[in-house]
Order: C-alpha cells, then sequence, then structure tokens
C-alpha cells in the first residue's frame, strides 16, 4: 500500500445500512471520526457517500403499488436531506465543514463541464471543507445512471488526479470464492500484469444498493490502469480508515500503473459518451500504436460515423471495427467529413486527448 495524499473515499449503501435495512447511525459516526482524523492528518479527502434511498425509506412509507423509478426518486429526494443533515451533525461536532455536491453522469461528458465540476471541488479542498458526493437520483432516468456510486466514486478519483480510491463494502476485499464460504481466500494484492479474475467474484448485488462485486473489480482495475491505487476494504470493521492510515488494513489492493495524464484520465471514463466514430487505416494504426507519440491526422482516416462538435469524445476503431482507443475532436464532423484522407490538415484528434486502450 502507498502513501496517500488526496483520496476519494465511498462508502456503500450496505455499510451504511443495518440488515432490516434501517441506517446504521453508530457506524456512520464511527466513519465520521476517522475520516477527520485522516484530514487532520494532513490528508485531503472526498466523500462518495451512498444511503439516500436507505434514509429516505426508513422515513417515507409509500403504496406497494406505486411505480418502482417514482419510489426511488421519492426515497432518494427525501433520503438526500435526512443523510447530509446527519453527516452535517456528525462533522459539525467536530469542526469539519461539509458540502454536497449533487451529479449525474451528464456532468462528465462535457469537459468544460466536467472542469468547471472539478474546480468546484478542489477550491473546497483549499478551504478545508470536506465534499460529499453523491448522485443525483431524482433527476436521472435508467440510460443516464451510473452504474452504481463505485462508478461515481471512480470518475471523481479520476477527475481531482487523486492518488487512492477507497472502496468501503460489507466484505474484506475480493475473494477467490463466495466471501461466507470458509475455503474462499482473500485476494490481497492485484497487479496489472495478474490475469483477469472475473471468475472468482460472486455476481450477486446487495440488498440496498445497485452495484455489486463485479462493479468494484472493473472499475478499480479502471483506475490502477489510470495511476490511482485502489483498495476494497470492510467498512463494518471497528477501525478500517485507522487501519488505513496505518497500511495495516485487511483489503484487496490494486497497484497502480503510472499515472496517465489529467485529460487522458478524463477520456478513460468516456467510453459511453461518445457522440461518434472515426474508423483508421493499418498505417495510422501502427503510427498510433508506436512508442513514438503522435496525433490522429485525416490522411489515416477512412470513414467517420455520427454527428460530432468540437471538444465531442470520439471512439477510434481500426478497419475491422475493432475499438482501439477515445479521443477528443479538435473540429466538427462536418470539417472531419471534408478532410477524410488528406495529407497537410489538422489533427482530428491531438495526442494530448488521446487515450488508447491497452487491450479491447
Amino acid at each position: 500500500m502507498l502513501d496517500s495524499k488526496v483520496a476519494v473515499i465511498k462508502i456503500g449503501s450496505n455499510v451504511l445500512t443495518q440488515s432490516n435495512g434501517i441506517p446504521d447511525l453508530d457506524r456512520m459516526a464511527h466513519l465520521v471520526a476517522q475520516i477527520q482524523g485522516l484530514i487532520a492528518k494532513g490528508k485531503k479527502i472526498v466523500l462518495v457517500s451512498s444511503g439516500a434511498v436507505a434514509f429516505g425509506r426508513e422515513s417515507i412509507a409509500l403504496p406497494e403499488k406505486l411505480n418502482p423509478v417514482f419510489k426511488k426518486q421519492i426515497w432518494a429526494a427525501t433520503g438526500q436531506i435526512k443523510l447530509i443533515n446527519q453527516y452535517q451533525d456528525l462533522f459539525g461536532k467536530l469542526g469539519q465543514p461539509v458540502a454536497q455536491i449533487l451529479v449525474t453522469k451528464e456532468d462528465f461528458r462535457d469537459r468544460k463541464h466536467f472542469l468547471n465540476m472539478k474546480n468546484c471541488l478542489e477550491a473546497l479542498l483549499q478551504q478545508g471543507i470536506l465534499p460529499i458526493v453523491n448522485e443525483n437520483d431524482t433527476v436521472t432516468i435508467t440510460e443516464l445512471m451510473f452504474t452504481d456510486n463505485d462508478e461515481l466514486a471512480s470518475l471523481t478519483a479520476a477527475m481531482l488526479n487523486a492518488d487512492t480510491l477507497l472502496l468501503l463494502t460489507n466484505v474484506d476485499g475480493i475473494f477467490t470464492g463466495p466471501p461466507y464460504e470458509p475455503d474462499s481466500e482473500l485476494i490481497e494484492r492485484v497487479s496489472s500484469s495478474m490475469p483477469e479474475m472475473t471468475q472468482y467474484i460472486s455476481a450477486t448485488k446487495s440488498s440496498f444498493g445497485r452495484g455489486g462485486m463485479l462493479t468494484k473489480y472493473a472499475m478499480a482495475k479502471k483506475s490502477a490502469d489510470l495511476g490511482i491505487q485502489v483498495i476494497i476494504a470492510n467498512g463494518k470493521k471497528e477501525g478500517v480508515l485507522e487501519e488505513f492510515a496505518k497500511k495495516s488494513l485487511r483489503c484487496t489492493w490494486f497497484e497502480p500503473k503510472k499515472v496517465k495524464q489529467a485529460a487522458k484520465k478524463w477520456l478513460a471514463h468516456g467510453a459511453q459518451y461518445y457522440k461518434g466514430e472515426v474508423f483508421i487505416n493499418e498505417g495510422a494504426k501502427s503510427s498510433l500504436s508506436s512508442s513514438v507519440i503522435r496525433s490522429l491526422l485525416p490522411v489515416g482516416i477512412i470513414r467517420i460515423e455520427g454527428e460530432f462538435s468540437k471538444g465531442d469524445i470520439l471512439l477510434v476503431r481500426d478497419e475491422n471495427g475493432r475499438k482501439l482507443g477515445l479521443g477528443r475532436a479538435e473540429y466538427s464532423s462536418k470539417l472531419a467529413l471534408e478532410r477524410i484522407g488528406l495529407k497537410n490538415q489538422k489533427a482530428l484528434i491531438h495526442y494530448d486527448y488521446l487515450y488508447l486502450f491497452d487491450h479491447e
């Protein structure tokens, strides 16, 4: 485990709720005290917290026949107030100011909007205010929802150039089988050279959360590939964050690769946001994958699909349709179509805004 200066801590709904679905206020207070301990040591912390729906469900009784989407929106809207008030009260007793940030996936799609959000979070941290981030469940519809708060936490860690992403769940990490089986062993370290481990992971989801361990693994791998160390640990455990600070925590640790540029971190999470597709020839493909850093020029483009504007995310494919990476358009699809195959043209994707997949 490496030292940490800027950490995103995600607390899952299964950590903040008891087995009967009632919010676990003692657990919440215990974690708040430990987060405050990390801040007191000089660490910058951003908290991504689930639990709004559980808080809403506890206080608002709704008819059984009500549309499930409406139920979720009502519980999220009412519960978010209770959740943030609870945090404000607990942190307030320790003299720690907090701020609420509610986001949707759309906020990460546009580079300008993304940078505005990044600047806001950084300003809060500079003033010693703890940002508490959650998805704005009341306005999101299925297609625009985060897979769950693990994805939101992963995006937030990439946005802030955090060195650590800590995912707190109700088990110690990833096991070689179902965690409750005595033969299952905890996988304590995942290095970038290790083979895929999805065969070990139970696909079951928690009762109160939207995602499962498979989501955590996928998001952890992506973050580690971007140079962020990721820890999956048990938030129900006493002193979990104290042990993290001492580097004695029983957990699954994902070893980070070399840190990627900030813009490439944004692009790495853009697989669902791209507006157009660019198909390139073999010459351009070998040029992009060479050790020399190169931009994508129109001369290497075979065809373009979709309409896009300057600043939109593009998916790059080879002649056979294989996904190669993601990039930011330097100009519109209208101009790009006019320049396909032509030499001496401005790059459609500058290398600073090109993220190539390791394997796809």
